[in-house]
């Protein structure tokens, strides 16, 4: 680790919490340099919800780039870009019934984030957007705009503007209706609070802690913002492509967004690719007026086109829908066996964790973990959930022996449980 230590940047944050040098992944495992094999539970903090190195978007991959598809094209048309519009609308959209026009706004989470903020601020002519408690939307100036996290915001370093923030559900208890809050601001003009441009909100807070919001908020939200004209947009670019169970994160809830952004795990090999989806009539922007050297990622449409196969056979998703049952009864069968972590069960799908009331508990239970062979990470302000973010198509094998490991480690920080 000398030469990462003495020549990259103090920034570097994972390296510090995994201290080995991987040089090799497959599937749901990743290998160090000293040959050392790890379960990963983090899949690349969501962006690798198929696993590493996928078979299938492989073969595409390379035989793609040894015929010498175009690589870079801007926002050009290309065939690869051609074929993953096409099939993502047959095999994602219209199934779901939704329409929604694609904008590829550049390869990142928050490129997706700030084009759809900047959209809704030019349809509707207003500035404020609102946000909630604990949310994340990404580290440029826009997103962090709307982001919680106060150690993230003060890396700004200028003042982060236009943006109001409202309590997330449940977020002071589950007598307080928070949306009724919210909309007291919008009704009283001696509030303070200007009728926003946008509302922005993911259902599933991955970095805020997993905090699940309930079907029945997202329905009363998506309602009140009718109610007002307000644009309405679900950040997925965590909690989306599977990772709560289903592709869309908010489908459950039955609630049909005016803006959804998303990345991460849309490329489905780890290949940087952002879309931001938006009802046709919003599509009002004028030509380059939105635009990114790399938004034409032909290697990532090449394998993100792959990935929807999965998606095309109905058993796939039940599939994650199971493992995502096996994940939460493991998670509460381990918090009533432990007592000592003062735990509370967090999370849907595969998206899940354990938050802990014992100071600096979660970060040593992932730590030890590590120890043992389980890469996993923790997440929530003071990072007191460890969260478990296994490959949405990973082996029940491989699943359980990272259940192992995670009771191993709390066992071993812990006294000896208490059996019912």
């Amino acid at each position: 680790m000398n030469i990462f230590e003495k020549y990259e940047s103090e920034v570097r944050s994972y390296c510090r919490s995994f201290p080995t040098v991987f040089n090799k992944a497959k599937g749901s495992k990743m290998w160090d340099e000293e040959g050392r094999e790890y379960i990963d539970f983090f899949s690349g903090a969501g962006a690798l919800n198929y696993g590493h190195n996928d078979d299938k978007m492989k073969a595409k991959l390379i035989e793609y780039i040894q015929n010498d598809g175009i690589t870079h094209s801007l926002d050009k048309a290309s065939t690869a870009k051609g074929e993953f519009i096409q099939k993502f609308n047959d095999v994602i959209l219209k199934p779901r019934k939704l329409d929604y026009k694609i904008m590829f706004p550049g390869p990142t989470g928050t490129n997706t984030v700030e084009s759809a903020l900047k959209l809704a601020r030019k349809v509707t002519g207003r500035t404020d957007i609102i946000s909630f408690t604990n949310g994340f939307h990404g580290m440029t100036i826009g997103s962090l705009s709307v982001t919680g996290n106060a150690s993230k915001r003060k890396g700004a370093g200028v003042p982060l503007q236009n943006a109001v923030t409202m309590p997330f559900d449940n977020y002071v208890n589950e007598d307080m209706d928070t949306l009724e809050y919210f909309e007291r601001f919008l009704e009283d003009g001696g509030s303070g609070v200007d009728i926003p441009a946008a509302v922005i909100v993911e259902t599933v807070q991955g970095e805020g802690g997993i905090n699940v919001a309930r079907f029945e908020w997202l329905k009363r939200l998506d309602e009140l913002c009718k109610r007002w004209d307000i644009l309405f947009i679900i950040d997925d670019v965590q909690a989306g492509v599977g990772r709560t169970g289903t592709f869309f994160s908010f489908e459950p809830a039955g609630i049909k967004p005016d803006i959804v952004c998303m990345s991460k795990s849309l490329s489905g090999y780890g290949v940087p690719f952002a879309i931001t989806l938006f009802r046709p009539e919003l599509d009002v922007w004028n030509p380059g007026e939105h635009n990114g050297t790399f938004r034409g990622n032909n290697h990532a449409f090449v394998t993100a086109t792959a990935a929807l196969d999965y998606w095309a056979d109905p058993k796939f998703e039940k599939e994650v829908q199971r493992k995502g049952k096996l994940t939460r009864e493991f998670l509460e069968n381990l918090n009533k066996k432990y007592p000592e972590l003062k735990g509370e069960v967090r999370g849907r799908g595969l998206m899940a964790g354990i938050a802990s009331d014992v100071e600096g508990l979660a970060s040593k239970v992932a730590a030890e973990a590590f120890n043992q062979g389980l890469i996993m990470e923790t997440s929530g302000f003071n990072d007191e959930v460890f969260k478990l973010f296994p490959a949405i198509n990973i082996d029940d094998e491989t699943l359980k022996k990272g259940f192992d490991i995670i009771e191993q480690s709390v066992r071993k920080l812990v006294k000896e449980p208490v059996f019912n």
